[in-house]
């Protein structure tokens, strides 16, 4: 069962809430009943709140607090399919057996067991530590920007973030800032792999107006606090991970070094009765953390902005018209070559239906890149048409939604035939694209099953037949504690459902990694009919990983 992100803090605020009287319409015989136990000590969590929700809309159907054992027992439940959920302060809040974004409900009824669960609950880690500048002196309102590797990603990691493929994507996760004695501190953290950059400029630089004869120009306040990684590097490369453990607390300072800020000129061209304004762009892992304005223009009419206490390090530049797009590492003060860098593109395009039903008006339509580091952008379609501007090279996957429901992208006409999937390449052209989406979308059902009866827990794949619609039409599950699984927002078309046992750490998104488990899946074709159950005409046969 897929989880909501809304329903998770919902959940979050369970122990700060009473528990809401039970309408007597939905009493019933069943029971949901178990222990909540530290993941990491198997130790008994008490005074944990646990509720059981209503599948349908989210809402609190029964909740309870532990005992001094762990024991919990939500009574007098009508026969159904609840999510469960528990939280208690210090641990982090979590839906039954969750994995990634899934877990797997309880089912009461008949024949059903579900009176001795074990729900493990996963301690929360503190990354904390102190941010110094020269001289020890503590770095105040510094920012600190918290990265995490996700294993298992789709993305292609870049050479920049020093990442390889299969290893995961680093992603941005939390931030936050440094109090007045330069300290910070994360809580409540997933065990994994972490970085840490912090962004800040000395509080006492001073930054000499623009001007073409200062680019040589030496002052000792002209100084800035290039991007610092843990421990103390300034090289992303160098970044040292920071492994954080199921409930530990790990210190990790930070000391930054000042050092003489640079001038980068670079070209604005003329265009109407103004110029093109060019952006330079702080990147760490792939994100833009930050961004610097332009210092002011030349005060002579040279065509020249400048961009002014740069610290030295790692930058995206966008500058000219048409708009070139090229990293930097900024290592001295220069004017910047107006051809530098890769020619951006537009994507213009309109959006269409699978069946020619019209569109509604408030569709946003998103290109995320495929690999590498780019940012994903987004714009609403006016009545199915959208632009976008300074698309970099690259492959893209549009998506588009409509109040954030996804409506599925299931072909691509770019400058030729339509292709399976939702794929854009860009080669620094304009690009023209019609993107054929799916109103019609079923809900796929079925069971898991092993050794003859129901598995819970099992990871669901949905495999459309055609191997470029897979980044596209690939959906996921969890079967719940009878087994059952219902995959949604399914589009028309010939797939594949597999069941995988303990699947969570195999790189789903990747097709080759899933190919070997489909000869023992179940093969079905979902119509166009909107909004139709399909049901599978055999149970799916649980395969181990």
């Amino acid at each position: 069962m897929a989880m909501a992100g809304a329903v998770l803090f919902g959940a979050s605020m369970l122990s700060q809430a009473p528990t809401a009287p039970v309408p007597e319409q939905i009493s019933g015989p069943y029971w949901i009943a178990g222990r909540v136990v530290n993941a990491v000590t198997g130790e008994p969590v008490r005074r944990a709140t646990v509720a059981a929700l209503a599948e349908e809309d989210s809402h609190i159907v029964r909740s309870v607090a532990s005992d001094n054992d762990g024991r919990f027992s939500l009574e007098n439940l009508p026969a159904g399919k609840y999510p469960l959920t528990a939280s208690r302060r210090g641990f982090r809040t979590a839906f039954y057996d969750e994995h990634d974004d899934y877990n797997s409900a309880i089912v009461t009824g008949p024949d059903q067991d579900t009176s001795h669960l074990a729900f493990r609950l996963t301690p929360g880690a503190v990354l904390y530590g102190v941010v110094t500048g020269d001289g020890g002196d503590p770095a105040e309102n510094a920012s600190v920007i918290l990265f995490k590797r996700e294993r298992g990603t789709a993305h292609a990691a870049s050479e920049n973030s020093g990442q390889s493929a299969g290893n995961g994507e680093i992603r941005q996760s939390e931030g936050g800032t440094t109090d007045d004695t330069g300290a910070f501190e994360f809580t409540n953290l997933a065990a994994g792999e972490y970085y840490i950059s912090v962004v800040t400029s000395p509080w006492y630089a001073m930054h000499p107006p623009p001007g073409r004869s200062a680019l040589n120009e030496d002052s000792p306040l002209d100084v800035a606090y290039p991007v610092t990684f843990f421990d103390s590097t300034t090289q992303e490369a160098s970044a040292s991970p920071i492994m954080l453990e199921a409930g530990g607390r790990q210190e990790a300072n930070i000391a930054l070094h000042a050092e003489p800020a640079l001038r980068l000129q670079v070209a604005a061209p003329r265009k109407g009765p103004g110029f093109v304004q060019p952006e330079l762009r702080t990147m760490v892992f792939g994100v833009q953390v930050s961004a610097e304005t332009a210092g002011g223009f030349d005060p002579v009419p040279t065509g020249l902005v400048e961009f002014r206490g740069v610290p030295p390090g790692h930058y995206e530049l966008v500058q000219g018209d048409p708009t070139r797009i090229s990293e930097i590492d900024a290592t001295s003060s220069q004017v910047v070559d107006p051809n530098a860098g890769a020619l951006a593109a537009t994507v213009s395009g309109v959006l269409r239906t699978t069946n020619g039903a019209p569109l509604p008006d408030n569709v946003n339509v998103s290109l995320e890149p495929a690999n590498g580091p780019n940012q994903a952008m987004g714009i609403n379609a006016h009545k199915g048409a959208f632009r976008f501007d300074a698309v970099p090279p690259g492959t893209w996957n549009v998506s588009a939604f409509v109040q954030g429901n996804a409506l599925p992208v299931v072909a691509v006409a770019a400058d030729g035939p339509a292709l399976a999937g939702n794929q854009i390449t860009v080669k620094g052209r304009p690009v023209a694209a019609f993107v054929t989406v799916s109103p019609s979308l079923s809900r796929v059902k079925g069971f898991a099953r092993a050794n003859g009866k129901g598995a819970a827990g099992a990871m669901i794949v949905l495999v459309p037949r055609q191997p470029s619609a897979y980044s596209a039409l690939v959906r996921r599950d969890q079967s719940d504690s009878d087994g059952s699984f219902s995959l949604r927002d399914v589009p028309a078309g010939q797939y594949t459902v597999v069941a995988i046992e303990d699947g969570w750490k195999l790189d789903w998104t990747d097709r080759q990694t899933i190919a070997r488990y489909l000869p023992r899946g179940v093969a079905i074709t979902v119509s166009g009919q909107a909004g139709a159950d399909v049901a599978l005409s055999e149970p799916v046969l649980v395969q181990p990983k």
